[in-house]
């Protein structure tokens, strides 16, 4: 089962003030869902913002970017930017928002320290399940900024399958952070658990149950990667052994899940729609407006189908074939419908990714791609069958919404026991 533990987080000095300030400017989202637009923004919104961590850039004295975070880092810890809590605690998480559809909603859990499996074996042998495949060259970039930084610098998500942990993580007593509002408009804010009896409480309840690991699973890969080149040099380093985790009960109300789109590339004069005729049944939807793409969505929904946006407008994509050469629990999940049966029909193109559907259908509109395939989101239930399985969705299936700020705590590597 997860070992699952409280640690002392790094995080940005705010002052005497209570509540404490809005941290909304040196907050930043996940790396992989930043382009080089909103990364300028974030750089010019204040000069400590988080994504000069994440998303470093190269130095002008020619340090590469990863040891310009690393510098960054002990630069901040140097002049106070950064202060390190003590003791050990657990740091509660909530965020709140507006679904899609307007409700209202909150998700909540728990940051803590996750514990890795053992060198060689599968991440199941402590309990945790992944239910996505992972992308090499992105591994490879976050692995490099883990050797120079020696910090975890933003939360992976895990899915704890306790019933009513949820209930266990009610906030007590006054914020850490009270306030930070993001681009989407969802406020987030960070609380401290530090009673000794909750937090064994906590560790227990995450204990008892596996985990599926939700988002973050490129950054587990690359925390056990760096922890075997460890073990392989050597080197005794139990603060290798752990990542940062944000820990939320696996339920309905507590998850937003978004899917992640195709944008397709490269396709040269190729007819999207008569090439994927024949896999699917294409459907004429009008042409390509917000409207149109809300009304599409709809239709996806109710007839099981997917959607296709191309210079000619909007379509339906019925299915008319089914998956073959997958696990039962994968047949009806979109991504794999894509990888079998859109890739084969256009061999030739290139795919990128984004989750969101009328910016996916605007980059179609103004010529930056060729015409973009949109998934429907998969279920709660559905990325537990899959865990449970033991089998992966492909890579970039899953966009568990809203997502916890990078900037909120941080987790050194080297804390003190």
């Amino acid at each position: 089962m997860p070992e699952f533990l409280p640690f002392r987080g790094i995080r940005y000095a705010l002052g005497e003030e209570s509540p404490p300030a809005d941290v909304s400017p040196i907050a930043a989202p996940p790396y992989d869902v930043i382009d080089d637009d909103s990364r300028a923004a974030l750089e010019s919104s204040d000069p400590h913002n988080s994504v000069r961590l994440i998303l470093p850039r190269d130095g002008e004295d020619g340090r590469d970017r990863y040891q310009m975070a690393a510098d960054c880092l002990d630069e901040w810890h140097r002049d106070g930017t950064l202060v390190v809590d003590d003791p050990a605690r657990f740091y509660l998480y909530e965020m709140l928002f507006q679904d899609e559809d307007g409700r209202y909603r909150r998700t909540h859990g728990v940051i803590g320290a996750l514990g890795l499996p053992p060198p060689g074996t599968d991440p199941s042998a402590v309990g945790v399940l992944p239910h996505e495949r992972t992308m090499t060259k992105t591994k490879g970039d976050r692995l490099s900024l883990l050797r120079a930084t020696r910090t975890n610098l933003d939360p992976i998500w895990v899915l704890s399958l306790t019933e009513g942990l949820s209930a266990r993580l009610v906030p007590h007593g006054v914020p850490l952070i009270a306030y930070c509002e993001d681009h989407e408009g969802v406020t987030h804010r960070l609380f401290p658990l530090t009673d000794p009896r909750r937090i064994g409480e906590v560790t227990e309840a995450v204990a008892a149950t596996p985990a599926v690991l939700a988002d973050g699973h490129h950054r587990f890969e690359t925390a056990c990667a760096y922890r075997d080149e460890r073990v392989a040099a050597g080197i005794d380093d139990p603060g290798a052994g752990r990542i940062m985790a944000f820990a939320a009960e696996l339920a309905d109300d507590e998850l937003s899940v978004r899917p992640i789109h195709r944008l397709v590339h490269g396709l040269q004069g190729v007819d999207a729609r008569r090439a994927l005729n024949g896999a699917f049944t294409v459907v004429d939807a009008g042409p390509n407006t917000p409207e149109g793409i809300v009304k599409l969505r709809a239709r996806m929904r109710d007839d099981g189908a997917l959607g296709l946006v191309d210079r000619s407008g909007l379509a339906l994509l019925r299915p008319t074939r089914d998956v073959t050469d997958v696990d039962e629990v994968l047949r009806d999940v979109d991504s794999v419908r894509f990888d079998e049966h859109v890739r084969a029909a256009l061999p030739g193109a290139t795919v990128t990714f984004r989750s969101d559907a009328a910016a996916v259908a605007a980059l179609v509109e103004k010529g930056a791609a060729d015409a973009a395939v949109l998934l429907r989101p998969v279920t709660v239930a559905q990325i537990r069958a899959a865990a449970f399985a033991r089998v992966r969705m492909p890579e970039k299936t899953t966009f568990f919404s809203p997502k916890p700020r990078t900037g909120m705590v941080f987790r050194s590597l080297d804390e003190r026991a």
